[in-house]
């Protein structure tokens, strides 16, 4: 029997404006999975969308992790599960990429399956179709990837996020059926660009080049109109405080990337009366990047009763 396991995945933001389908970042709200082998699977769960978490039905997790093990011709043992979760559901932060690497990782884990942290990853990227998400999800920071795999950038600052969150979700399907099938020279060039200039302003900590870096010409004109709070963000992008505003993920949410030298509580009452001012409603949650990713917190339980502790999985 296997020991009980726990394991802490952080709400991502992929797309990160020009970085269409290349880049994502980590953010400091998790979804924290605890669970153990049982008689039969069982759910519970705490925290925003329980009800959804705790459904044993049609529930991503479960199902992500008893796929993985047919496919290993593994049998599927019943596990009990506790959830946490602060994810918001659907509204473009993540919340498929995190459960999706939960099952993988119960079932690598449950199913003795031996794998390592690049292939549980792989995995991942496989089933999700997004690997931004997957990849700064399971290595936390800021993540690039590339047709062979992800790499973690070292980024100088942590920085500080605001994601605004409407109340209706919007499926990824959905935004990338507004998509165009093809582009003009001049948008591409100047989604490279400004990729670039992104990845350099997190490397070397630059807050004046996130402002310029946060244009995108691939997704975001196509999406707005599903996204009704991504154009009255943007247009605070040089106000004090603030560096600039972009789609989190596909949407519906909007990621405002804050100034690391301003009052944060203080930008986030700005904006919350700006969008008042609107009559737009929107959940204003003040976060951070998230340096660890979900490989760096997963835990197994050793001994029983008083001696029971908590160990890291070591990594390879």
């Amino acid at each position: 029997m296997a020991n009980p396991i726990e394991i802490v995945l952080p709400a991502t933001s992929a797309n990160l404006g020009p970085a269409f389908d290349a880049a994502a970042i980590a953010m400091r709200l998790h979804y924290t999975v605890r669970a153990k082998e049982a008689e039969e699977f069982t759910i519970e769960a705490r925290g925003r969308d329980a009800a959804i978490c705790g459904c044993v039905e049609r529930n991503l997790v479960l199902e992500t992790y008893a796929e993985v093990l047919a496919d290993c011709d593994k049998a599927c043992v019943p596990l009990a599960i506790e959830v946490d979760n602060e994810i918001p559901i659907g509204k473009g932060l993540g919340s498929s990429a995190a459960a999706r690497l939960a099952g993988i990782a119960l079932a690598a884990h449950f199913g003795g399956l031996g794998w390592s942290d690049d292939r549980i990853l792989e995995e991942a990227i496989e089933r999700e179709c997004h690997g931004d998400n997957a990849a700064a999800c399971w290595l936390g920071g800021v993540t690039l990837v590339h047709s062979e795999g992800a790499v973690k950038l070292r980024v100088r600052a942590e920085w500080p996020l605001l994601v605004a969150v409407t109340e209706a979700p919007l499926s990824t399907e959905h935004a990338r059926s507004v998509l165009p099938a093809t582009y003009t020279r001049a948008d591409a060039v100047s989604n490279l660009q400004c990729s670039m200039l992104l990845t350099a302003a997190f490397l070397e900590g630059r807050a004046d080049w996130v402002r310029l870096a946060l244009r995108d010409r691939i997704h975001e004109p196509y999406r707005g109109p599903l996204c009704p709070l991504l154009a009255p963000l943007r247009s605070l992008s040089s106000e004090k405080g603030i560096l600039g505003a972009a789609l989190s993920g596909s949407g519906p949410s909007v990621l405002v990337v804050l100034d690391p030298e301003g009052d944060a509580a203080e930008t986030r009452r700005n904006i919350a009366a700006f969008l008042k001012d609107r009559n737009l409603e929107a959940e204003l949650i003040l976060t951070s990047m998230e340096t660890h990713g979900a490989r760096d917190r997963r835990w197994v339980w050793s001994g029983a009763g008083d001696r029971e502790r908590r160990v890291p999985i070591p990594l390879p």
